[in-house]
């Protein structure tokens, strides 16, 4: 790290350039996969091969040995039984690059972490946090192939919506772990602050944030959204009637209706806390840097509000959605790095450096 500098050691730029690249490539990443799902094509490939998943059918043959496994799933029987192969390749394409991409993520990250370690430049305590990341992004995969099987059935449409909040916060989590790496190489020591009464509600935001793109991923795994296209009330109801009691209650992953209510009651519990945030941060002492990125937060966490009003308001209408949607999820992970720049601006041991 810079301590005291004013910028980043000459001999730091590569990695730290590396570290960047990666934390682009999975924002990336996580836009592909919002795309694959609004687009429904998370089932297409039935298969998971690392090695040789790498190319599409590269035959007529090919794609007709594929889509008739695709041919197999429920998803196929009960909503796309009316697909041609024109229509299959399309949804094959989606899911085929997301992995791709996964796929380059993985070289981009392995080549030059290999040869930063024979050329010497990677600290000794660097190795380890690094050899983590790696492990990491292998485990996102698994994850995303379980979350996959539990769609490839007979029976079911789409895959569980829990395991896609699981798949989807392990891709945040990798997100906030290269970023936070990169800003500790990246900053001088002279940019951080000593505030820990706002490092503590930095925290608490950024807690509720997590909890609320947890209830995003239900909302698009559930399509929640569909089942209550108005704003501001639900259904022209302020309180859902079908929230019942019991396992359809208010705290039901399972039910539609109450997991958007919760999600536009966290958007807004979110947006009023990042205004608390903000004043709280204008009135504490700080730096340069940190002033002029405080603000960043009040604007991508109005602009995801509004994002997400459009969203549910066009729900129903896949074209508007797929575009609304993919800038909303673009928006959260904005918001997401946005506050844990602040976070780590005011980290209390580099602070007292």
């Amino acid at each position: 790290m810079t301590n005291g500098t004013k910028g980043t050691d000459r001999s730091l730029r590569p990695v730290v350039g590396w570290l960047w690249t990666g934390v682009a490539m999975i924002m990336v990443q996580v836009l592909l996969g919002g795309i694959t799902r609004l687009t429904g094509s998370g089932l297409s490939i039935t298969e998971w091969q690392p090695i040789l998943g790498a190319l599409p059918p590269m035959s007529e043959a090919d794609w007709q040995s594929a889509f008739e496994k695709y041919r197999q799933i429920g998803q196929y029987r009960y909503i796309n039984f009316d697909f041609n192969l024109s229509d299959f390749k399309f949804i094959y394409f989606w899911e085929w690059f997301h992995r791709l991409w996964a796929r380059l993520i993985g070289l981009v990250f392995l080549i030059p972490f290999c040869w930063f370690l024979w050329r010497g430049m990677l600290r000794r305590e660097w190795v380890i946090p690094l050899t983590v990341l790696f492990g990491l992004g292998i485990l996102q995969g698994a994850i995303g192939w379980i979350m996959v099987q539990s769609g490839l059935n007979e029976d079911d449409v789409r895959v569980s919506h829990i395991r896609l909040a699981v798949h989807f916060m392990a891709a945040m989590g990798l997100l906030a772990y290269t970023f936070w790496f990169a800003l500790r190489l990246s900053l001088p020591t002279v940019a951080y602050v000593r505030s820990e009464g706002l490092r503590r509600l930095t925290l608490a935001v950024v807690a509720v944030l997590c909890v609320q793109l947890v209830y995003g991923a239900f909302m698009a795994g559930l399509k929640a959204g569909a089942f209550a296209p108005t704003w501001p009330t639900i259904n022209q109801q302020w309180w859902p009637s079908g929230m019942g009691g019991g396992q359809d209650g208010l705290l039901s992953s399972h039910n539609p209706l109450a997991v958007q209510f919760i999600h536009r009651g966290l958007g807004y519990l979110v947006g009023l806390l990042v205004l608390i945030w903000y004043v709280r941060a204008r009135r504490a002492a700080s730096t340069d840097l940190f002033r002029s990125y405080a603000s960043l937060p009040v604007g991508l966490v109005m602009a995801q509000i509004l994002l997400g009003i459009f969203s549910v308001l066009y729900s129903d209408q896949s074209r508007p959605l797929l575009w609304l949607g993919t800038a909303h999820q673009f928006t959260a992970m904005l918001l997401l790095l946005s506050l844990l720049c602040m976070l780590h601006l005011l980290s209390k041991r580099l602070a007292d450096h």
